[in-house]
């Protein structure tokens, strides 16, 4: 659907990036990184060398919402040795995988003491529970468990992890999950990284469902009490991303990550419907959080709260939504002529924003309109 694989600047001004947040070169980096993470191992590995960057690793982890290998995640350095910079990018939803969408639709929530409550689906994602018995969810989210190294456990920590088949003859998680589970084999790469490059901050990135657990994983090292992690973080930026918890957890974790200068910049394209998911009206109490980086269908940026129409799911919003889809299409047409070669659309993508005069918020949820979104958006600021 997007082919496009270089970065909008060179490699020098890229060397630069590690030094503050809120940087547009960063975010170039990050959404075609978080489009990258959409391909397979050899792919990702391929394209990061082409970046002359350094590839560290790729994780095929275990999703317990879907029962399956389905949550990825790849790790770079943007040098192998003295690295100013480290990023960790999940991947999101698949446009034509019903497991996926499933996981976006899903309105199920732990909530977890003094924190709020958080999305159990992508709890499960990032390997943390099973909601068929959610003291597992407890045993993960407690410091005392979550906040040791389950891969390497001391004395009665796994047992008192894994140990949930009181009930029945066989554990109901698998009991190699610990090993597949993505946050802790992130977390655990992430530790080695920043200690062996000593002066690297580090980036955490996705879209769609990427973006869901590319802000739930720092929230979960603060959870941990992972504070020396935490200080080496430079920013989280998530494209297309639907909301993880409700009020309490996005007032906990904006005073982790607004000072003393935001660090989560949550960027949406016009009608995406994923960020209106799950919804935030008074049943479900679903709430964005960070800064919002919004960018209409001419792709001007705005930065707010909260994007327009939160929940546009209505008679009132057909429409318009459906002229903007209309409009979208013929955009896409002229974009390579506008722009240059490089915007160009192709006939799969064509097709897709036809489809979106139906579906005018899946149209829209495409990483194609977010790499314009950044490319295109910093110049009309």
């Amino acid at each position: 659907m997007d082919g496009r694989v270089e970065l909008c600047k060179a490699k020098d001004s890229l060397q630069q990036i590690g030094e503050e947040s809120g940087n547009k070169t960063l975010m170039d980096l990050c959404i075609m990184s978080s489009k990258l993470a959409y391909e397979n191992a050899k792919v990702v590995q391929r394209i990061v060398n082409h970046w002359e960057m350094h590839f560290v690793d790729f994780y095929d982890c275990w999703n317990d919402f879907q029962k399956e290998n389905s949550t990825q995640v790849f790790i770079l350095c943007d040098k192998p040795t003295d690295a100013n910079l480290i990023l960790i990018s999940f991947r999101g939803t698949e446009p034509f995988d019903a497991d996926d969408w499933s996981t976006d639709f899903d309105y199920s929530w732990y909530e977890i003491p003094k924190l709020g409550k958080v999305h159990m689906g992508f709890l499960e994602a990032l390997g943390l529970g099973n909601r068929a018995n959610t003291t597992t969810f407890k045993n993960h989210l407690l410091k005392k468990n979550g906040g040791d190294d389950p891969t390497n456990p001391s004395e009665g920590t796994e047992s008192k992890i894994w140990d949930n088949s009181s009930d029945s003859e066989e554990p109901i998680i698998p009991p190699d999950m610990v090993k597949k589970s993505a946050y802790y084999a992130v977390r655990k790469k992430l530790r080695s990284l920043l200690k062996e490059h000593k002066n690297a901050k580090f980036v955490v990135t996705g879209h769609s469902l990427g973006g869901a657990l590319a802000i739930l994983f720092p929230t979960l090292l603060v959870l941990h009490e992972e504070n020396e992690i935490m200080q080496r973080l430079l920013g989280v930026y998530t494209f297309g991303q639907p909301r993880i918890g409700n009020l309490q957890l996005g007032k906990f974790m904006e005073a982790q990550l607004e000072h003393p200068i935001p660090k989560y910049f949550r960027v949406v394209y016009c009608n995406d419907l994923v960020p209106r998911l799950p919804y935030d009206d008074k049943t479900f109490l679903y709430k964005h959080f960070g800064v919002c980086l919004y960018y209409d269908s001419f792709y001007n940026e705005k930065r707010t709260d909260e994007e327009p129409d939160p929940n546009f799911f209505g008679l009132r919003y057909v429409i318009p939504v459906h002229l903007n889809a209309a409009w979208e299409l013929i955009r896409s047409m002229v974009m390579g002529y506008i722009y240059g070669p490089e915007y160009q659309e192709g006939w799969f993508s064509l097709c897709f924003r036809v489809f979106g005069l139906a579906l005018p918020g899946i149209a829209a949820h495409c990483p194609t309109d977010y790499v314009n979104s950044v490319r295109l958006g910093s110049d009309r600021t």
